[in-house]
């Protein structure tokens, strides 16, 4: 009896769903029947185009997936048909709950229409034309997560604040490159009081002078902030984030705030909650602000820092002393302080046996020895990454099997002086392994063949 016969189609798709998305295209061209099964049983799809598509034939392509509930589509390069896209997605997928939609700015009508096509959306990203213009997202009622891209100028009429006050559902928002003149943002901060996470990444102001108490409003309620590259504005909002916000627990910051104001963040703060920080590219971090650190920020359990030139081991030895008993996470990132100071990993490990995590990637220098000190007393160890550090060897991978056997995931790539016996030894003897990132060509057949057997994802 043929097997295809036997296997319901209820099955079958329950299976479709289960297999990894490189599978498809082999699935899809077994039989129609595969193919049909396939395409309803498929939730999730991600479209890249290197040129507009025949509008037509795109939108025939998406209603042959008619449970589509998550749409990405990117068009390289920018085309000047966004608005006649996004329509296509929106008349052929009205199940839609996630959209990522970059290709060009649209236009506030066919927002509108997207509402009506789609009321179930949850989040959507989407490139707008300045002046900024939010009068579309108040029909969205069940959006949750909302990310703005502004791009080029529409030359319609400016509305600024000529808006009514229509509280949102917002819980998650991202705004990039907001300028001084963005008087439309002002609606956003007045209407957002939901919002628990904020993201903002290069922008020079928070709206016009106008928008700036809606700022502080909208930040009492959060819970997690990221501000990326944003070097004008970094320090006033550090400034009023804490004196206004008592309930954050995660806080980024990437190429921006100065000495002072990460001073004064770390020692004025009233979020007594913080329990994530990570810091990139933070150029005048220094001891005084571990200190600080150590001293008001007990709740920490996750702490990264990247690219951190003025740190020495002194900071570092306070800060994991301070933390012994709550810090589970741990990245120095591109930090000098890691090869310069021999002694200062033996030492963190000794006081932070609590770790779960530890990121330790693109130390370039980083030795065998001043690791192995590490791992000895990180027992508790299940993700480690040292992406990037080229004098580390197999050395490292025989004491990972031996100090690490709860390890799940472990990211090696890059990394010259480790080779595939090592590799291989490591994949052997690590019963918890489910994550290995390393180099395809430095995983043997007998690796590979054990990492298929016991469900171990290698990822080059």
């Amino acid at each position: 009896m043929n097997m295809d016969s036997i296997l319901c189609d209820e099955l079958l798709q329950e299976i479709f769903r289960r297999l990894p998305p490189p599978s498809a295209a082999a699935v899809s061209l077994v039989c129609k029947r595969w193919l049909h099964l396939l395409r309803s049983s498929t939730t999730s799809l991600s479209v890249c185009l290197i040129e507009p598509p025949f509008i037509p034939l795109f939108s025939s392509f998406l209603s042959f997936h008619p449970f589509l509930s998550t749409v990405s589509v990117t068009i390289t390069p920018t085309v000047d048909s966004s608005d006649q896209l996004l329509n296509s997605v929106a008349s052929s997928c009205p199940n839609l709950r996630h959209l990522r939609f970059l290709n060009g700015p649209v236009s506030t009508l066919s927002l509108f229409s997207l509402s009506v096509s789609c009321p179930n959306l949850v989040s959507l990203a989407v490139t707008l034309f300045r002046p900024l213009s939010f009068l579309w997202v108040p029909p969205f009622g069940c959006l949750k997560e909302l990310s703005i891209y502004p791009a080029g100028n529409s030359g319609e009429f400016d509305y600024g604040d000529f808006y009514g006050s229509c509280e949102l559902n917002l819980e998650s928002l991202l705004l990039t490159g907001i300028k001084s003149g963005d008087k439309g943002v002002g609606f956003l901060w007045r209407n957002c009081k939901k919002v628990t996470t904020l993201k903002l990444i290069s922008c020079e102001e928070v709206g016009d002078q106008g928008s700036f108490l809606g700022f502080l409003q909208c930040l009492e309620g959060l819970q997690e902030l990221e501000l990326r590259t944003c070097r004008t504005i970094a320090d006033g909002v550090l400034l009023k984030l804490a004196e206004n916000c008592d309930m954050l627990n995660s806080l980024l910051v990437y190429d921006g705030g100065s000495k002072e104001g990460l001073f004064h963040f770390l020692t004025q703060s009233k979020c007594g909650n913080l329990q994530n920080l990570d810091l990139r590219l933070p150029l005048d971090l220094d001891n005084n602000h571990l200190t600080a650190a150590a001293e008001n920020l007990g709740s920490l359990r996750s702490l990264r820092l990247q690219s951190c030139c003025l740190v020495t081991g002194e900071g570092l030895k306070i800060l994991g002393n301070a933390m012994a008993d709550g810090l589970e996470e741990l990245a120095l990132i591109n930090c000098d302080v890691v090869e310069r100071e021999s002694g200062l990993l033996t030492t963190l490990g000794q006081d932070l046996k609590r770790l779960r995590k530890l990121d330790l990637s693109f130390n370039d220098m980083l030795l065998d020895k001043e690791l192995i000190s590490m791992l000895v007393s990180c027992n508790s160890l299940n993700e480690l990454k040292v992406r990037g550090c080229k004098k580390l060897t197999n050395l490292s991978m025989v004491s990972l099997t031996k100090c690490c056997k709860k390890l799940q995931s472990v990211d090696v790539m890059y990394c010259c002086g480790i080779e595939a016996h090592g590799v291989e030894l490591f994949v052997l003897n690590s019963p918890k392994l489910r994550l290995l990132q390393v180099e395809e060509n430095k995983v043997s057949d007998v690796a590979r063949t054990w990492a298929s057997n016991k469900f171990i994802e290698v990822v080059p």
